[in-house]
């Protein structure tokens, strides 16, 4: 177990895996989350290194002013924005993505992502599934959550960190369902690294959580390690009756989220990575894009700085989180598309091509999958207000990493980009591919609150030419 001895703190080395085992053999009641997560660490249970980082183009990304430009469509079609020749033969993205286009056999290009419900909710790029889908039990987990239940934490770090920023749709996407509050994820407040004027809906939302809704990450000078041990314990034999007549998992929420605390205020390997000022100078500027920001300004857009966040995303990573989710907002483009897209595309493509480049020469590219897309993708044609609606027949997706076979474009649309008319894929089939590459089968189980087992994926599939 643990041994706080003033502001020291001894892990418990010496358990093997067969005596890790036995203990379980031997009941566990007495035994904390702390206890258990250094056990599984010292066995070599869940220790895995397989990550995911999921980035939401919030909004709908427009698929032919991204990754499907259509040079030889009527100009109401294809739009302001030239192709641009790639890595890959034959593959054009368009002008606003060259990183990106640089280094395209390190990417896969989703072109035919179809399964779409159409509405501004990030939830089906958190699972796969209709939100609406269970909700008379409280819906479906997002993938994050179902991890933390399934794999769990690992490094003192949280399972799940969400830093998704944007409207509560999109920032509320991230729910724990039915497997309950215990697996919400972790969600730091970091609108003032990345500054944006915030939408009114999470004005409200921040407002309303005040000042405590996210746990401090600094360690208090007067609250040493056993003072802080007590006050948990006290915490737990106050709430016992309480406790033991609880039946909507907020008091089990409560001791995970207490225990959370403890492990990211003592061990501080969480909060380190949630300090960018810790970087290398050299590799934050290696993030964050050389070109001044020009044109007309959108209140809602991220500021070229958001690059950054793909690299918060990979220190939280390397701090031992599982799954991150990151958003880049302002992809609704109902007006002005062009304009939007030519401020916000270079943004994402150079996080993107920086990203992959990073974690590639830090050999941790096969371990770690990542993903970028959005909602839905737009319309074909440009509405009177130079700008495209919402189009949920097909959208677009861009993979890396994960030990995937890179370097290929999968699916095709029409001379319109508005069906997919060879391999479509569902974002089901890409939910599980997800869940494959951290080693968890996208058919396993988990437990409603009825007790009937439900499937993470009920129908996707890995894609078979990225993992077959």
């Amino acid at each position: 177990m643990l041994d706080f001895v003033g502001n020291k703190v001894k892990h418990c080395d010496g358990v093997s895996r067969r005596g890790f085992l036995q203990a379980g053999a031997m009941g566990l009641g007495g035994l904390t989350l702390a206890d258990l997560l250094c056990a599984e660490e010292t066995a070599g249970i869940g220790s895995s290194s397989k990550a995911i980082i999921n980035i939401h183009l919030d909004g709908g990304p427009p698929q032919m002013d991204m990754i499907d430009p259509k040079p030889e469509a009527p100009a109401e079609i294809r739009g302001e924005f030239t192709s641009l020749r790639t890595k890959i033969p034959g593959l054009h993205l368009t002008e606003l993505m060259p990183q990106t286009a640089a280094m395209a056999d390190k990417f896969v290009f989703i072109r035919s992502l179809v399964g779409s419900i159409g509405r501004h909710d990030a939830f089906q790029c958190q699972s796969g599934h209709d939100p609406r889908n269970l909700q008379p039990i409280g819906g479906r987990p997002a993938m994050g959550c179902a991890v933390d239940k399934l794999q769990g934490p690992r490094r003192n770090s949280p399972a799940f960190v969400d830093l998704m920023q944007g409207r509560p749709l999109a920032r509320d996407s991230a729910r724990p369902g039915f497997i309950g509050p215990a697996y919400k994820p972790f969600r730091p407040d970091i609108s003032h690294l990345f500054k944006r004027e915030l939408e009114k809906g999470m004005q409200g939302e921040l407002a309303r959580l005040g000042g405590d809704h996210q746990v401090s990450l600094n360690l208090l000078p007067d609250l040493n390690a056993v003072r802080l041990d007590d006050r948990v314990g006290l915490l737990r034999r106050f709430d016992r009756i309480r406790r033991h007549a609880d039946n909507s998992g907020m008091m089990e929420a409560l001791d995970r989220f207490n225990q959370q605390a403890v492990d990211i205020l003592l061990s501080g390997r969480f909060a380190a990575a949630m300090d960018l000022e810790k970087e290398d100078p050299k590799v934050l500027a290696r993030y964050t894009p050389r070109h001044k920001e020009e044109g007309e300004r959108f209140v809602t857009a991220d500021g070229y700085n958001a690059s950054r966040k793909l690299l918060l995303a990979r220190r939280l990573i390397e701090a031992g989180v599982r799954v991150v989710s990151v958003s880049f907002s302002d992809f609704d483009t109902h007006s002005k598309n062009f304009a939007r897209m030519r401020h916000l595309v270079p943004v994402v493509d150079h996080a993107l091509a920086t990203l992959v480049a990073d974690l590639d020469e830090r050999g941790m590219l096969d371990d770690v999958t990542i993903v970028a897309w959005g909602e839905f993708g737009r319309t074909p044609k440009i509405n009177d207000k130079g700008g495209r609606d919402h189009w949920p027949r097909v959208a677009p997706a861009i993979m890396a990493g994960g030990g995937m076979k890179v370097g290929q474009v999968i699916g095709a649309t029409n001379k319109q980009a508005s069906e997919a008319i060879a391999r479509p894929v569902h974002y089901q089939d890409v939910m599980a591919t997800l869940y494959h590459n951290l080693g968890l089968d996208p058919k396993t189980t988990i437990a409603d609150t009825s007790g009937r087992p439900q499937y993470l994926c009920d129908f996707g599939e890995p894609v078979r030419e990225l993992v077959g």
